[in-house]
């Protein structure tokens, strides 16, 4: 069995963000109102430990902040509707990879190992070695480094839109119990 981490230890930027993240959560699901969200979220930016964090959560069910150097066995995520899901975008592994780019993946090879024995046997002159080569760069400004490149930003971006949105959410909060 995992030991639970004392309350007392410092919690980091990311645990911060994954309470913040819970707490819209639960404020999207009416658990909480616009109100108590600003006042449960500046106690979270605010929190520096786990205990501070957890009383944030005290009466509220799960999602909850998640911990790095938590075992995941310890820390059960919360299950998400399937309906809700997004649909799983490309990564760097042949798995998640599209039928075209499984295709450039698999002739890439065979044109290297054909341009080699035609210019082994004399069949043809060496300029056929730019055939793989060309499917090489074909590969690369297709799926390179710039297709990992827009999935790092789609984060960035919707990271942006979420703590854009919290702002504007925590001013309003901010604004209604200064006019009260």
């Amino acid at each position: 069995m995992t030991e639970v981490p004392s309350p007392q230890l410092r919690i980091s930027d990311q645990n911060r963000e994954s309470a913040l993240s819970a707490l819209g959560e639960h404020m999207s699901a009416g658990r909480i109102d616009i109100d108590e969200y600003g006042e449960r979220s500046a106690r979270i930016t605010a929190a520096k430990t786990r205990g501070e964090l957890g009383e944030v959560f005290t009466d509220l069910p799960a999602p909850h902040p998640r911990y790095d150097d938590v075992p995941q066995a310890a820390v059960a995520p919360a299950p998400e509707p399937a309906a809700a899901a997004p649909a799983p975008r490309p990564s760097g592994g042949p798995e998640n990879w599209s039928p075209p780019q499984r295709f450039v993946a698999a002739i890439f090879p065979l044109t290297l190992i054909a341009a080699i024995a035609l210019i082994a046997t004399g069949t043809l002159a060496w300029p056929i070695i730019f055939l793989p080569i060309g499917v090489g760069v074909f590969g690369k400004a297709m799926w390179g480094h710039g297709w990992n490149h827009d999935e790092q930003h789609r984060r960035r971006h919707d990271r942006h839109l979420r703590d854009r949105e919290r702002r504007r959410e925590l001013r309003d909060s901010y604004r209604r119990e200064l006019g009260r």
